[in-house]
């Protein structure tokens, strides 16, 4: 197995019940921590308690978007490293998860390999501080 760098704390936002489970049973298989929410109000409410080191999103959520959810989060002091993820892929629809502050904007479907070289990073970034 190749290394995916330290395991990390990774909360997923996803409305979408199969591609939560998908990623949550993916991201647990490989050694990460996963705790979950399927709407922007129960992220908010959850992430107030639980620390992570990963904020994987969907843009679109039924009670918001994961962009102001980002600026949310990142307003009540808590910086995750961000990373977007949306069926849209446009570079405006890229540029406006950057200035969220989200670190990256995954186009869907994306594959395993994608989501953990944008992983490998954020540990090796996380690692360093």
């Amino acid at each position: 197995m190749e290394d995916r760098g330290r395991a990390l704390s990774i909360f997923i936002v996803e409305n979408h019940e199969d591609t939560l489970q998908y990623l949550g049973k993916y991201l647990s298989m490989v050694g990460h921590s996963v705790r979950s929410a399927r709407d922007m109000a129960s992220a908010l409410e959850d992430l107030r308690s639980v620390p992570v080191d990963v904020l994987i999103s969907d843009i679109g959520l039924p009670d918001g978007d994961g962009w102001e959810l980002m600026r949310r989060i990142r307003e009540s002091g808590v910086l995750p490293f961000g990373i977007a993820m949306s069926g849209y892929g446009m570079r405006a629809d890229k540029e406006k998860s950057l200035s969220a502050g989200f670190r990256h904007h995954l186009v869907k479907p994306f594959g395993p390999d994608e989501l953990d070289t944008v992983l490998k990073e954020a540990a090796a970034e996380i690692s360093a501080q």
